[in-house]
Order: structure tokens, then C-alpha cells, then sequence
């Protein structure tokens, strides 16, 4: 089985923006562990952002676009330092790979980032996605990692978060539509990603429409 497994900023980073190391660790030690009994992982994380806000001292979210894309900039080596020391204590390797939303509108450029996480997939190594908020700015605005995952309603879910519940649903409708199951589930609780797995009825689970019966 292939697990998409979207990890947002309430799941990463304490509310200084330092890494949550302990819940990150839970998070790298379950995936480790469903890799390890032969499912294909892909991570979709956002939290650079709010890992920025700890790199560079600041006092809270940013609010103008300069200063979130830097803090994006610094962000972004922590959490990939961070997922390659842990996942390394597993013996997994991890490659990152940064899109925006014009990635998915260009077809070279879609098929080349498609078939660079296909052969790290096949290389046995775990793809960690990311929108580049270095460079653009509407993934900022709009919260488009839920999207990426799936090629409180009305709100933000985190002081570090830019999506929410509503782009959580339209990610799910775009999954359900390609005939992929997603869940939504509490990211504070990573250890249920075992009973997802094995089918069982936790959390918000939506199937998609070629798999129903």
C-alpha cells in the first residue's frame, strides 16, 4: 500500500515555532515502522514557516510576505534536518522535493517531479513534500499542502497553520474523485495511522469512488 501522509504545524512545531521533537519522533518512528512492514511512505509537511519563527527568534508568525518566505528559507533546513536525522535512526533515507502550484500545470514539469518521487519510491527511500514558499506566495495564502497530499470550518488550524478544515475537505473531494481514500485524523495522534491502515472505523474516512463496492 502507498501512505500519503499529510503533517501540518500543529503536529511539528511547539507554539515557539521550536520543533515538537517528541511528537515529531512519534511521527517518524510510526511511518519507520509501516515502511518497515513493506508500505510505500510519502510525507507531505508543511511547518517550515513555523519552524522559522524558532530559527530566526522571531516573536510569532510573520505577517508580511518577505518575512514568511524567509522564514520559509530557514524553516525549510530545519524540518529537513530534522526528518533526516530521525528518519536515519531508522535506516531511511529521505529526499525532499519543494513544488508550487504551477509545477502541477506545466506537464514536463509535473512529470518530472512525478517520476523523481517514483524512482525514489522504487530506490527505497521516502519522499518529503513541500511547497517552495521561498519563491511564491499563493501557497502561502492558501494553505495548498492539503492539496499536494491528494493530487475548525472557515478558519486556520494552527497560529503557524495557513489551511484549515475547508482545504482539508476540497482535498478530499479531489482524492475521492481520483478514486483514493483519504483520511482525515488528529495529528496529535500519530499512532493511529496503525488502525487507519488495517481498516478500522477511526477518524473521518473518505473513500474514493473507484474503490466503492
Amino acid at each position: 500500500m502507498r501512505i500519503v501522509v499529510k503533517a501540518g504545524p500543529p503536529a511539528l512545531a511547539c507554539p515557539t515555532g521550536c520543533p515538537d521533537t517528541r511528537h515529531v519522533e512519534i511521527i517518524v518512528k510510526t511511518l519507520s515502522d509501516r515502511k518497515n512492514a513493506g508500505h510505500e511512505i510519502v510525507l507531505v509537511s508543511s511547518g517550515a514557516i513555523g519552524m522559522g519563527v524558532g530559527r530566526l527568534s522571531l516573536k510569532g508568525r510573520p505577517e508580511d510576505m518577505p518575512a514568511k518566505q524567509a522564514g520559509a528559507s530557514a524553516g525549510q533546513c530545519e524540518l529537513m534536518h530534522t526528518y533526516d536525522r530521525l528518519f536515519g535512526e531508522y535506516n531511511h533515507v529521505v529526499g525532499q522535493i519543494l513544488l508550487t502550484g504551477s509545477d502541477f500545470s506545466h506537464a514536463d514539469r509535473k512529470a518530472n517531479f512525478e517520476n523523481t518521487i517514483l524512482r525514489l519510491i522504487g530506490q527505497g527511500a521516502i519522499p518529503v513534500v513541500n511547497e517552495n514558499d521561498t519563491i511564491v506566495t499563493d501557497e502561502i495564502s492558501v494553505g495548498d499542502n492539503d492539496t499536494l497530499a491528494r493530487e475548525h470550518a472557515e478558519g486556520k488550524g494552527s497560529s503557524f497553520g495557513s489551511g484549515g478544515m475547508i482545504t482539508k475537505l476540497n482535498a478530499a473531494q479531489t482524492a475521492m474523485q481520483r478514486g483514493v481514500a483519504m483520511v482525515i485524523t488528529n495529528g496529535a495522534r500519530p499512532r493511529k495511522l496503525y488502525n487507519i491502515v488495517e481498516g478500522e472505523a477511526v477518524s473521518t474516512r473518505f473513500i474514493g469512488k473507484e474503490s466503492v463496492q
